[in-house]
């Protein structure tokens, strides 16, 4: 079930509420609450940017898919 922030008309209390649709739909009907709508977070960054961002580890765990995956491996470590 999808995960929503609803905030208290009242109190201006936010509260993460775990809801089906009809039960948010029920809650906003009610006018006691209503739904905060808020962006997609997006994680910035290309290529090696993203690649350095990610630490040692990840880069060496690639290394290591490379090596095993046989001659022809088109991953670029």
């Amino acid at each position: 079930m999808p995960s929503y922030t609803m905030i208290n008309k009242k109190t201006g209390e936010e509260q993460e509420m775990v809801l089906t649709l009809a039960e948010r739909e029920d809650l906003l009907s009610k006018g006691e609450w209503k739904q905060k709508l808020t962006t997609a977070k997006f994680i910035t960054g290309h290529g090696d940017v993203a690649r350095r961002q990610a630490g040692s580890e990840w880069n060496n765990f690639l290394k290591k898919i490379d090596k095993n995956a046989g001659r022809h491996s088109k991953i670029q470590t």
